[in-house]
């Protein structure tokens, strides 16, 4: 039977092993109705674009809310996705570095970051008179192209994506989100969630209005900050082999709920997409943690390969968190060939292996309603909250 929110408690074992301070902060941490039954309003800029099992602004709002960060202090999202964390640090204030391997999810972090561009409504224009012109176009070499996008689509969106190379530079980003929100939508797939193909009634006119539609709709989103735009840094790249040097000492909090073994393929969600955009899925996908094909092939992955990605990243945690800093995780668990997998203990067990003490582990609930590819597989009634803390000194 699913745990209530109100029924968890702080990190469960004697009181005694947890610094007077970090008990007290483990009590706010179990104050919190981690299900969130009355749901903060979303922002605008959360529904620009699609993204698969998105992180609530409502979790890492809580995080920012409940636990002290040093002024000056960067929040860090190491598997940034959509940039939510990112945009709730942003909010409040806090500079941001967000590190991701998928460069959608890169670009969405990036532009919900960023400052709006200046006239950048004009080069939307722009994009759309170049997609009348009747010139011929190279199409893309995108495998089974045909079975997922109709033909006067596919010519209709080469038009689109070259057109939005010759708009000027600082404006790429901002038509590119914009053009990316939209290709599921006019492909052949049923929904973002709904990996099949079926008959839409789409022609080329259709991605053109849906693309200018989709910039009056990000230009909106923009605007309707109503805060400052501190500093925010987007990484695209492996956490795992990156260099974060430039960033040690400097994180106050990081805040993330990472891909897990065999749950959710973002590369899925998202392959054509990157395929249109320039980008290639199949490196992406050889480089995700979690991704479900690593699990079916000849030296396939295990829970063992989760925890060695675990320690290498909680070893460049130690690395970029000053002392006394704060890492939060939402982690769900796994089923890997029928077994269950505990990713909250990995996590705490990883955390531990750098000197980090837990600090709070909570459950939430999760609204039946997240839809993914893998229902069977990653179908996630609960998740753990799991919080740790370096040293102090």
């Amino acid at each position: 039977m699913p745990v209530s929110a109100a029924e968890t408690i702080p990190y469960a074992e004697p009181a005694g092993s947890l610094s007077a301070q970090n008990l007290a902060f483990a009590a706010r941490l179990a104050s919190v109705d981690w299900d969130f039954k009355v749901r903060v309003v979303q922002h605008e800029i959360e529904g620009v674009h699609p993204y698969p099992a998105k992180f609530i602004a409502d979790l890492p709002g809580a995080f920012l809310d409940v636990l002290p960060i040093p002024p000056g202090a960067l929040v860090m999202d190491p598997f940034c996705g959509s940039g939510t964390t990112l945009a709730e640090a942003q909010r409040r204030g806090q500079e941001t570095l967000g590190v991701d391997l998928n460069p959608i999810a890169c670009l969405m972090a990036r532009v919900k970051t960023s400052a709006l561009p200046v006239n950048v409504l004009q080069s939307a224009d722009f994009v759309v008179q170049q997609m009348n012109d009747d010139k011929a176009v190279h199409i893309p070499l995108i495998p089974n192209l045909a079975h997922w996008f109709k033909a006067p689509v596919q010519v209709a969106l080469a038009r689109l994506t070259q057109a939005i190379e010759l708009a000027p530079e600082e404006h790429h980003d901002f038509l590119r989100l914009a053009a990316s929100s939209i290709i599921v939508r006019v492909s052949n797939q049923e929904s973002d969630t709904r990996y099949a193909a079926i008959q839409k009634s789409v022609d080329a006119n259709d991605v053109r209005d849906a693309f200018r539609k989709s910039c009056d709709k990000l230009h909106a989103a923009l605007v309707a900050r109503s805060y400052p735009l501190v500093s925010a840094s987007v990484v695209e790249g492996d956490l795992l082999k990156l260099d974060l040097d430039q960033y040690a000492g400097r994180v106050g909090m990081i805040v993330t709920s990472p891909p897990y073994p065999n749950a959710y393929e973002y590369w899925l969600y998202h392959k054509y997409r990157m395929w249109w955009l320039g980008h290639d899925p199949l490196d992406v996908k050889e480089k995700e943690i979690g991704a479900r094909a690593h699990f079916f092939k000849k030296n396939r992955h295990t829970s063992e390969t989760f925890i060695h990605q675990m320690r290498e990243a909680f070893s460049r945690f130690e690395r970029v968190l000053m002392p006394g800093g704060w890492v939060c995780f939402v982690v769900g668990r796994s089923v890997i060939h029928g077994e269950v997998i505990d990713n909250a203990t990995i996590v705490e067990d990883a955390g531990r292996t750098v000197g980090f003490e837990p600090v709070y582990r909570g459950i939430r609930n999760v609204l039946g309603s997240r839809k993914s590819f893998n229902l069977s597989h990653a179908n996630i009634k609960q998740e753990s909250i799991v919080v740790l803390r370096k040293a102090v000194s």
